[in-house]
Protein backbone atom coordinates (compact mmCIF):
# COMPACT_ATOMS: atom_id res chain seq x y z
CA UNK A 1 0.00 0.00 0.00
CA UNK A 2 1.56 3.68 -0.89
CA UNK A 3 0.56 6.46 0.10
CA UNK A 4 -0.02 9.70 -1.99
CA UNK A 5 0.43 13.31 -0.61
CA UNK A 6 -2.21 15.68 -2.01
CA UNK A 7 -1.68 19.44 -0.31
CA UNK A 8 0.16 17.94 2.67
CA UNK A 9 -2.37 15.33 3.56
CA UNK A 10 -2.16 11.74 3.33
CA UNK A 11 -4.45 9.98 0.43
CA UNK A 12 -4.18 5.95 0.63
CA UNK A 13 -4.57 4.25 -3.16
CA UNK A 14 -6.08 1.40 -1.24
CA UNK A 15 -9.46 0.88 -0.81
CA UNK A 16 -10.39 -1.83 0.57
CA UNK A 17 -11.56 -0.53 3.68
CA UNK A 18 -13.98 2.48 4.18
CA UNK A 19 -11.56 3.78 7.40
CA UNK A 20 -8.52 4.18 4.73
CA UNK A 21 -9.20 7.48 3.80
CA UNK A 22 -11.62 10.59 4.29
CA UNK A 23 -13.33 10.04 0.61
CA UNK A 24 -13.69 6.22 0.88
CA UNK A 25 -15.67 6.79 4.14
CA UNK A 26 -17.59 9.70 2.92
CA UNK A 27 -18.73 7.83 -0.16
CA UNK A 28 -19.53 4.56 2.29
CA UNK A 29 -20.78 6.39 4.48
CA UNK A 30 -23.01 8.32 1.87
CA UNK A 31 -24.21 4.70 0.56
CA UNK A 32 -26.30 3.95 3.50
CA UNK A 33 -28.91 7.02 3.34
CA UNK A 34 -28.66 7.46 -0.87
CA UNK A 35 -27.70 10.51 -2.96
CA UNK A 36 -26.74 13.90 -2.05
CA UNK A 37 -30.26 15.16 -2.86
CA UNK A 38 -31.98 12.97 -0.39
CA UNK A 39 -28.76 13.54 2.40
CA UNK A 40 -29.20 17.33 2.19
CA UNK A 41 -32.38 17.69 1.80
CA UNK A 42 -33.73 15.03 4.70
CA UNK A 43 -35.45 13.06 2.33
CA UNK A 44 -36.25 10.41 4.80
CA UNK A 45 -38.19 11.55 7.44
CA UNK A 46 -38.19 8.87 10.10
CA UNK A 47 -34.31 10.02 10.27
CA UNK A 48 -33.51 9.92 14.03
CA UNK A 49 -30.84 12.15 15.43
CA UNK A 50 -29.08 11.17 18.41
CA UNK A 51 -27.66 12.65 21.27
CA UNK A 52 -24.39 13.96 19.69
CA UNK A 53 -26.27 15.41 16.52
CA UNK A 54 -25.55 12.22 14.30
CA UNK A 55 -28.31 11.16 12.11
CA UNK A 56 -26.76 8.12 10.66
CA UNK A 57 -23.14 6.65 9.84
CA UNK A 58 -21.14 4.47 11.66
CA UNK A 59 -20.74 6.84 14.61
CA UNK A 60 -24.39 7.56 15.12
CA UNK A 61 -25.24 6.30 18.77
CA UNK A 62 -27.30 3.31 19.04
CA UNK A 63 -29.99 4.66 21.47
CA UNK A 64 -28.17 4.21 24.06
CA UNK A 65 -29.01 6.25 27.52
CA UNK A 66 -26.48 8.10 28.94
CA UNK A 67 -25.72 6.34 32.80
CA UNK A 68 -24.68 9.73 34.57
CA UNK A 69 -27.92 10.95 36.55
CA UNK A 70 -28.83 14.39 35.62
CA UNK A 71 -27.92 15.25 39.15
CA UNK A 72 -24.36 13.56 38.76
CA UNK A 73 -24.38 16.05 36.02
CA UNK A 74 -25.55 19.10 37.59
CA UNK A 75 -23.20 18.98 40.47
CA UNK A 76 -20.10 18.51 37.85
CA UNK A 77 -21.28 21.83 36.03
CA UNK A 78 -21.06 23.19 39.35
CA UNK A 79 -17.73 22.10 40.13
CA UNK A 80 -16.13 22.78 36.43
CA UNK A 81 -17.72 26.23 36.67
CA UNK A 82 -16.21 27.15 39.79
CA UNK A 83 -13.05 25.59 38.26
CA UNK A 84 -13.18 28.15 35.05
CA UNK A 85 -13.80 31.20 37.42
CA UNK A 86 -10.51 30.86 38.89
CA UNK A 87 -8.70 28.68 36.14
CA UNK A 88 -4.99 29.69 37.50
CA UNK A 89 -5.18 28.94 40.87
CA UNK A 90 -6.77 25.56 39.93
CA UNK A 91 -4.20 24.75 37.43
CA UNK A 92 -1.40 25.63 39.52
CA UNK A 93 -2.19 23.76 43.12
CA UNK A 94 -5.03 21.62 42.20
CA UNK A 95 -3.90 20.20 38.75
CA UNK A 96 -4.68 16.66 39.54
CA UNK A 97 -7.91 17.24 40.45
CA UNK A 98 -8.58 19.43 37.28
CA UNK A 99 -7.18 15.75 35.91
CA UNK A 100 -9.49 13.83 37.49
CA UNK A 101 -12.14 15.57 36.49
CA UNK A 102 -11.04 15.17 32.63
CA UNK A 103 -10.52 11.29 32.51
CA UNK A 104 -14.52 11.23 34.01
CA UNK A 105 -15.50 13.28 31.07
CA UNK A 106 -16.41 16.95 31.10
CA UNK A 107 -19.76 17.97 31.29
CA UNK A 108 -21.44 18.28 27.55
CA UNK A 109 -23.01 22.07 28.46
CA UNK A 110 -19.05 22.93 29.25
CA UNK A 111 -17.09 21.08 27.37
CA UNK A 112 -16.15 23.26 24.37
CA UNK A 113 -14.84 26.45 26.88
CA UNK A 114 -13.35 23.58 28.78
CA UNK A 115 -11.35 22.85 25.86
CA UNK A 116 -10.58 25.99 25.44
CA UNK A 117 -9.05 26.72 28.33
CA UNK A 118 -7.17 23.34 28.88
CA UNK A 119 -5.60 24.12 25.45
CA UNK A 120 -4.77 28.05 25.80
CA UNK A 121 -6.71 28.83 22.93
CA UNK A 122 -8.53 31.15 25.11
CA UNK A 123 -5.43 32.75 26.27
CA UNK A 124 -4.33 33.25 22.80
CA UNK A 125 -7.50 34.68 21.48
CA UNK A 126 -7.82 37.21 24.10
CA UNK A 127 -4.04 37.88 23.49
CA UNK A 128 -4.89 38.40 19.22
CA UNK A 129 -8.04 39.90 19.92
CA UNK A 130 -9.40 40.55 16.25
CA UNK A 131 -6.99 38.48 14.69
CA UNK A 132 -9.45 36.08 13.22
CA UNK A 133 -12.35 38.52 11.88
CA UNK A 134 -8.84 39.85 10.06
CA UNK A 135 -7.74 36.89 8.80
CA UNK A 136 -11.71 35.97 7.82
CA UNK A 137 -11.32 39.24 5.98
CA UNK A 138 -8.55 38.79 3.36
CA UNK A 139 -9.54 36.26 0.22
CA UNK A 140 -7.26 33.62 1.06
CA UNK A 141 -4.87 31.86 -1.22
CA UNK A 142 -6.84 30.35 -4.29
CA UNK A 143 -4.95 26.75 -4.16
CA UNK A 144 -5.45 25.76 -0.62
CA UNK A 145 -8.75 27.29 -1.23
CA UNK A 146 -9.37 25.44 -3.62
CA UNK A 147 -8.75 22.25 -1.85
CA UNK A 148 -10.25 23.03 1.45
CA UNK A 149 -13.84 23.20 -0.86
CA UNK A 150 -13.47 19.88 -2.07
CA UNK A 151 -12.85 18.46 1.58
CA UNK A 152 -15.76 19.76 3.24
CA UNK A 153 -18.48 17.51 2.59
CA UNK A 154 -16.29 15.16 3.94
CA UNK A 155 -16.36 15.90 7.09
CA UNK A 156 -18.77 14.22 9.22
CA UNK A 157 -21.03 14.30 6.34
CA UNK A 158 -23.72 12.10 9.00
CA UNK A 159 -23.64 15.21 11.31
CA UNK A 160 -26.34 17.27 11.37
CA UNK A 161 -24.08 20.40 11.72
CA UNK A 162 -22.43 19.18 8.34
CA UNK A 163 -24.64 17.73 6.80
CA UNK A 164 -25.97 20.21 4.21
CA UNK A 165 -23.43 21.45 1.31
CA UNK A 166 -23.07 24.83 2.00
CA UNK A 167 -24.99 24.84 5.37
CA UNK A 168 -23.68 27.22 8.17
CA UNK A 169 -21.58 24.23 9.38
CA UNK A 170 -19.57 23.89 6.20
CA UNK A 171 -18.75 27.88 5.96
CA UNK A 172 -17.76 27.95 9.38
CA UNK A 173 -15.08 25.36 8.56
CA UNK A 174 -14.10 26.80 5.29
CA UNK A 175 -13.72 30.15 7.20
CA UNK A 176 -11.82 28.23 10.23
CA UNK A 177 -9.27 26.34 7.49
CA UNK A 178 -8.77 29.14 5.26
CA UNK A 179 -7.87 31.77 8.35
CA UNK A 180 -5.53 29.22 9.25
CA UNK A 181 -3.85 28.92 6.25
CA UNK A 182 -3.53 32.42 6.12
CA UNK A 183 -2.01 32.25 9.98
CA UNK A 184 0.82 29.57 8.45
CA UNK A 185 1.42 30.79 5.62
CA UNK A 186 4.28 28.17 4.95
CA UNK A 187 2.44 25.19 6.11
CA UNK A 188 -0.28 26.05 4.51
CA UNK A 189 -3.77 23.15 4.55
CA UNK A 190 -3.61 19.48 5.45
CA UNK A 191 -6.93 17.35 4.91
CA UNK A 192 -6.31 15.83 8.40
CA UNK A 193 -6.76 19.13 9.82
CA UNK A 194 -10.58 19.36 8.48
CA UNK A 195 -11.65 16.75 10.92
CA UNK A 196 -10.11 18.49 13.85
CA UNK A 197 -11.37 22.13 13.15
CA UNK A 198 -14.81 19.88 12.69
CA UNK A 199 -14.97 18.42 15.77
CA UNK A 200 -13.57 21.66 17.63
CA UNK A 201 -16.94 23.69 15.66
CA UNK A 202 -19.12 20.99 17.15
CA UNK A 203 -18.41 22.50 20.52
CA UNK A 204 -17.66 26.32 19.78
CA UNK A 205 -17.80 29.20 17.87
CA UNK A 206 -15.89 29.32 14.73
CA UNK A 207 -13.25 31.85 16.39
CA UNK A 208 -13.01 29.90 19.31
CA UNK A 209 -12.54 26.69 17.16
CA UNK A 210 -9.90 28.51 15.25
CA UNK A 211 -7.80 29.34 18.06
CA UNK A 212 -8.33 25.59 19.29
CA UNK A 213 -7.10 24.42 16.07
CA UNK A 214 -3.79 26.77 16.32
CA UNK A 215 -3.16 25.24 19.89
CA UNK A 216 -3.77 21.43 18.93
CA UNK A 217 -1.13 22.51 15.49
CA UNK A 218 1.04 24.04 16.86
CA UNK A 219 1.43 23.03 20.78
CA UNK A 220 -0.03 19.52 21.18
CA UNK A 221 0.89 17.81 17.41
CA UNK A 222 3.77 20.32 16.32
CA UNK A 223 4.51 19.05 12.87
CA UNK A 224 2.16 16.63 12.17
CA UNK A 225 0.48 18.69 9.44
CA UNK A 226 3.79 20.07 7.78
CA UNK A 227 4.91 19.44 4.10
CA UNK A 228 6.53 15.87 4.78
CA UNK A 229 5.07 14.44 7.40
CA UNK A 230 8.12 13.72 9.33
CA UNK A 231 6.24 14.56 12.53
CA UNK A 232 4.08 11.77 12.04
CA UNK A 233 6.24 9.46 11.15
CA UNK A 234 8.92 10.14 13.91
CA UNK A 235 5.46 9.44 16.38
CA UNK A 236 4.91 6.10 14.23
CA UNK A 237 8.63 4.56 15.08
CA UNK A 238 8.05 6.14 18.72
CA UNK A 239 4.80 4.04 19.26
CA UNK A 240 6.21 0.86 17.39
CA UNK A 241 9.35 1.15 20.18
CA UNK A 242 6.60 1.17 23.34
CA UNK A 243 4.56 -1.09 21.97
CA UNK A 244 7.57 -3.94 22.24
CA UNK A 245 7.35 -2.64 26.03
CA UNK A 246 3.50 -2.61 26.14
CA UNK A 247 2.71 -5.57 24.30
CA UNK A 248 5.60 -8.20 22.89
CA UNK A 249 3.48 -10.59 20.85
CA UNK A 250 1.99 -7.73 18.85
CA UNK A 251 4.76 -5.86 18.23
CA UNK A 252 6.93 -9.40 17.34
CA UNK A 253 4.09 -9.72 14.70
CA UNK A 254 3.94 -6.21 13.01
CA UNK A 255 7.55 -6.38 13.02
CA UNK A 256 7.26 -9.70 11.02
CA UNK A 257 5.15 -9.16 8.49
CA UNK A 258 6.85 -5.78 7.67
CA UNK A 259 4.15 -4.23 8.36
CA UNK A 260 5.12 -0.10 8.89
CA UNK A 261 3.66 2.43 11.48
CA UNK A 262 2.61 5.18 9.25
CA UNK A 263 0.66 2.16 7.58
CA UNK A 264 -2.21 1.92 10.49
CA UNK A 265 -1.42 5.16 12.81
CA UNK A 266 -1.26 7.62 10.19
CA UNK A 267 -5.01 8.78 10.43
CA UNK A 268 -5.12 7.67 14.10
CA UNK A 269 -2.95 10.29 15.25
CA UNK A 270 -3.62 13.14 12.99
CA UNK A 271 -6.84 12.77 13.34
CA UNK A 272 -6.70 12.67 16.86
CA UNK A 273 -8.90 8.94 16.62
CA UNK A 274 -12.34 10.98 15.54
CA UNK A 275 -12.84 9.12 12.69
CA UNK A 276 -12.25 5.78 14.44
CA UNK A 277 -13.81 5.89 17.62
CA UNK A 278 -17.13 5.63 18.48
CA UNK A 279 -18.45 9.35 19.72
CA UNK A 280 -18.60 9.21 23.23
CA UNK A 281 -15.20 7.64 23.15
CA UNK A 282 -13.99 10.38 20.97
CA UNK A 283 -15.38 12.89 22.92
CA UNK A 284 -13.40 11.21 26.66
CA UNK A 285 -10.65 10.71 24.71
CA UNK A 286 -10.36 14.56 23.53
CA UNK A 287 -11.33 15.81 27.09
CA UNK A 288 -7.86 13.27 28.48
CA UNK A 289 -6.05 14.72 25.24
CA UNK A 290 -6.56 18.34 25.60
CA UNK A 291 -5.63 17.70 29.56
CA UNK A 292 -2.75 15.57 29.61
CA UNK A 293 -1.35 15.79 26.02
CA UNK A 294 -0.61 13.56 23.12
CA UNK A 295 0.37 10.75 25.40
CA UNK A 296 -3.00 9.68 25.59
CA UNK A 297 -3.37 9.32 21.89
CA UNK A 298 -0.16 7.23 21.92
CA UNK A 299 -1.84 5.09 25.06
CA UNK A 300 -5.33 4.77 23.08
CA UNK A 301 -3.12 3.35 20.16
CA UNK A 302 -1.27 1.05 22.49
CA UNK A 303 -4.09 -0.36 23.51
CA UNK A 304 -5.68 -1.01 20.37
CA UNK A 305 -3.13 -2.59 19.41
CA UNK A 306 -2.71 -4.54 22.36
CA UNK A 307 -6.04 -5.27 22.07
CA UNK A 308 -6.22 -6.75 18.69
CA UNK A 309 -3.13 -8.31 18.39
CA UNK A 310 -1.96 -9.33 21.80
CA UNK A 311 -2.72 -13.10 21.88
CA UNK A 312 -0.90 -15.96 19.82
CA UNK A 313 -5.32 -17.31 19.55
CA UNK A 314 -6.01 -13.63 17.50
CA UNK A 315 -3.11 -13.82 15.53
CA UNK A 316 -3.94 -16.92 14.30
CA UNK A 317 -6.27 -15.06 12.13
CA UNK A 318 -3.62 -12.80 10.88
CA UNK A 319 -1.22 -14.81 8.81
CA UNK A 320 0.04 -12.02 6.74
CA UNK A 321 0.26 -8.56 6.44
CA UNK A 322 -3.28 -8.11 4.34
CA UNK A 323 -5.23 -9.55 6.75
CA UNK A 324 -3.66 -7.86 9.78
CA UNK A 325 -4.27 -4.41 8.01
CA UNK A 326 -7.93 -5.68 7.75
CA UNK A 327 -8.19 -6.68 11.52
CA UNK A 328 -7.06 -3.32 12.63
CA UNK A 329 -9.04 -1.24 10.16
CA UNK A 330 -12.18 -3.26 11.58
CA UNK A 331 -11.38 -2.91 15.70
CA UNK A 332 -14.02 -4.73 17.92
CA UNK A 333 -16.74 -2.55 19.46
CA UNK A 334 -15.94 -3.85 22.82
CA UNK A 335 -12.44 -2.44 22.80
CA UNK A 336 -13.39 1.04 21.40
CA UNK A 337 -16.39 0.96 24.00
CA UNK A 338 -16.14 4.12 26.18
CA UNK A 339 -15.94 2.17 29.51
CA UNK A 340 -13.37 -0.08 28.84
CA UNK A 341 -11.28 1.92 26.56
CA UNK A 342 -10.75 4.98 29.21
CA UNK A 343 -10.20 2.38 32.10
CA UNK A 344 -7.53 0.82 29.71
CA UNK A 345 -5.86 4.21 28.68
CA UNK A 346 -5.51 5.71 32.81
CA UNK A 347 -4.27 2.05 33.50
CA UNK A 348 -1.55 1.73 30.76
CA UNK A 349 1.87 3.04 32.66
CA UNK A 350 3.06 5.58 29.27
CA UNK A 351 4.23 8.94 30.24
CA UNK A 352 5.44 11.91 28.72
CA UNK A 353 9.04 10.79 30.16
CA UNK A 354 8.90 7.79 27.94
CA UNK A 355 7.57 9.46 25.14
CA UNK A 356 10.61 11.94 25.17
CA UNK A 357 12.98 9.51 25.87
CA UNK A 358 11.63 7.36 22.70
CA UNK A 359 11.49 10.39 20.76
CA UNK A 360 15.23 11.39 20.67
CA UNK A 361 16.14 8.10 20.40
CA UNK A 362 14.37 7.47 17.09
CA UNK A 363 15.56 11.25 16.01
CA UNK A 364 18.69 10.23 16.68
CA UNK A 365 18.06 6.73 14.21
CA UNK A 366 16.40 9.22 11.68
CA UNK A 367 19.28 11.97 11.38
CA UNK A 368 21.33 8.52 10.41
CA UNK A 369 19.31 7.40 8.04
CA UNK A 370 17.74 10.35 6.56
CA UNK A 371 19.55 13.39 7.58
CA UNK A 372 18.38 15.83 9.45
CA UNK A 373 15.12 16.92 9.45
CA UNK A 374 13.77 19.34 6.36
CA UNK A 375 10.75 20.71 9.14
CA UNK A 376 12.16 21.88 12.36
CA UNK A 377 8.81 21.92 14.37
CA UNK A 378 8.25 24.22 17.87
CA UNK A 379 8.65 21.58 21.04
CA UNK A 380 5.43 19.49 21.78
CA UNK A 381 4.15 21.18 24.94
CA UNK A 382 3.02 17.52 26.85
CA UNK A 383 -1.27 18.94 28.07
CA UNK A 384 -2.53 21.93 29.32
CA UNK A 385 -0.12 22.42 32.35
CA UNK A 386 2.67 22.88 30.30
CA UNK A 387 1.58 25.22 27.76
CA UNK A 388 0.12 27.23 30.75
CA UNK A 389 4.16 27.46 32.57
CA UNK A 390 5.34 28.20 29.08
CA UNK A 391 3.29 31.27 28.70
CA UNK A 392 2.08 31.99 32.21
CA UNK A 393 -1.38 34.09 31.24
CA UNK A 394 -3.09 37.09 33.51
CA UNK A 395 -5.87 36.98 35.01
CA UNK A 396 -7.99 39.37 32.73
CA UNK A 397 -6.56 37.13 29.81
CA UNK A 398 -8.74 34.32 32.00
CA UNK A 399 -11.36 36.22 32.47
CA UNK A 400 -14.96 34.23 31.91
CA UNK A 401 -16.92 36.40 29.64
CA UNK A 402 -20.92 35.74 29.92
CA UNK A 403 -22.49 35.64 26.10
CA UNK A 404 -25.88 36.18 28.56
CA UNK A 405 -26.15 39.93 29.99
CA UNK A 406 -28.95 41.23 31.59
CA UNK A 407 -28.98 44.66 33.27
CA UNK A 408 -31.48 45.24 35.71
CA UNK A 409 -31.94 48.87 36.32
CA UNK A 410 -30.00 50.12 39.30
CA UNK A 411 -30.67 52.67 41.22
CA UNK A 412 -28.48 54.35 44.90
CA UNK A 413 -29.74 56.08 47.31
CA UNK A 414 -28.50 58.09 49.85
CA UNK A 415 -29.94 57.85 53.75
CA UNK A 416 -31.09 61.72 52.91
CA UNK A 417 -33.41 60.50 49.92
CA UNK A 418 -34.03 57.21 51.76
CA UNK A 419 -35.31 59.68 54.49
CA UNK A 420 -37.77 61.86 52.25
CA UNK A 421 -39.26 59.10 50.85
CA UNK A 422 -40.74 57.79 54.19
CA UNK A 423 -41.88 61.11 55.28
CA UNK A 424 -43.36 61.40 51.98
CA UNK A 425 -45.33 58.00 52.06
CA UNK A 426 -46.46 59.06 55.67
CA UNK A 427 -47.80 62.71 54.09
CA UNK A 428 -49.18 60.02 51.46
CA UNK A 429 -51.14 58.16 53.55
CA UNK A 430 -52.83 60.82 55.41
CA UNK A 431 -53.87 62.49 51.83
CA UNK A 432 -55.80 59.34 50.75
CA UNK A 433 -57.96 59.05 54.31
CA UNK A 434 -58.86 62.58 53.02
CA UNK A 435 -58.68 62.43 49.65
CA UNK A 436 -62.02 60.64 48.24
CA UNK A 437 -61.36 60.49 45.01
CA UNK A 438 -60.81 57.11 43.34
CA UNK A 439 -57.78 55.78 43.07
CA UNK A 440 -55.56 56.18 39.45
CA UNK A 441 -55.82 52.82 36.53
CA UNK A 442 -52.88 51.59 36.81
CA UNK A 443 -54.30 49.25 33.65
CA UNK A 444 -55.98 52.35 31.91
CA UNK A 445 -58.58 51.33 28.88
CA UNK A 446 -57.42 52.51 25.50
CA UNK A 447 -58.63 56.38 25.51
CA UNK A 448 -57.34 56.65 29.36
CA UNK A 449 -54.12 58.28 30.01
CA UNK A 450 -51.19 55.70 31.03
CA UNK A 451 -49.23 56.71 34.30
CA UNK A 452 -46.35 57.75 33.50
CA UNK A 453 -44.08 55.99 35.84
CA UNK A 454 -46.24 53.14 34.65
CA UNK A 455 -44.45 53.87 30.78
CA UNK A 456 -41.33 54.34 31.97
CA UNK A 457 -40.77 51.39 33.66
CA UNK A 458 -42.31 49.19 31.08
CA UNK A 459 -40.22 50.98 28.38
CA UNK A 460 -37.00 49.64 31.09
CA UNK A 461 -38.75 46.31 30.80
CA UNK A 462 -39.06 46.10 27.31
CA UNK A 463 -35.80 47.49 26.93
CA UNK A 464 -34.20 45.05 29.31
CA UNK A 465 -35.67 41.96 27.82
CA UNK A 466 -34.86 43.03 24.09
CA UNK A 467 -30.96 43.84 25.62
CA UNK A 468 -31.08 39.74 26.96
CA UNK A 469 -33.22 37.99 24.17
CA UNK A 470 -30.85 40.09 20.94
CA UNK A 471 -27.98 38.41 23.44
CA UNK A 472 -29.18 35.37 23.59
CA UNK A 473 -29.98 34.82 19.90
CA UNK A 474 -25.74 34.85 19.49
CA UNK A 475 -25.14 32.62 22.52
CA UNK A 476 -25.80 28.67 21.35
CA UNK A 477 -22.81 27.54 23.63
CA UNK A 478 -22.73 27.30 26.91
Amino acid sequence: MAKLQSGNGVQWRDSRSPRATPDNLAEHESSSLGSDSELNGFANTETQTDRYGFIGGAQQSAGENDDIPPDVIRQREAKWLDMLNSWDKWMAKKHKKVKLRCQKGIPPSLRGRAWLYLSGGKVKKEQNLGKFQELDSQPGDPEWLDVIEKDLHRQFPFHEMFVARGGHGQQDLFRVLKAYTLHRPEEGYCQAQAPIAAVLLMHMPAEDAFWGLVQICEKYLPGYYSAGLEAIQLDGEILFALLKRVSPVAHRHLKKHKIDPILYMTEWFMCAFSRTLPWASVLRVWDMFFCEGVKIIFRVGLVLLKCMLGSQEKLKACQGQYETMELLRSIEPRYMHEVFLVQEVIELPVSERDIEKEHLSQLRRWKETHGELHCKSPPRMHGAKAIMAAEPPSRQELKQNPTIIVEAPQTTESKADKGKKIKMSKTEKNKDTINTSPPLNPYPLPREPALQSDNLSKDTLLQSSSQSLSSAEHDTYL
